[in-house]
């Protein structure tokens, strides 16, 4: 069985080291998926995203830059 950490080993970096996702839209957002930190919203998926899988392949990518960029 995979795991989701081998699927998406960024995002769950992201969550063992820096902040949280959250995935669903309600009154705040349209977005699926999103990640945030202490410092509040990081990255959000677009609005007309209506695919977990593809929010979260966009989401392992755009973590994945903002590591390189911030470590």
């Amino acid at each position: 069985m995979t795991t989701f950490s081998q699927l998406y080993p960024i995002i769950a970096r992201w969550i063992a080291e820096q902040g949280w996702i959250e995935i669903g839209s309600d009154e705040y957002s349209a977005s699926l998926v999103r990640a945030l930190d202490p410092g509040g919203l990081v990255w959000e998926s677009n609005a007309n995203t209506d695919s977990i899988d593809t929010a979260l392949v966009a989401l392992e990518s755009a973590l994945e830059a903002w590591f390189e960029e911030m470590m």
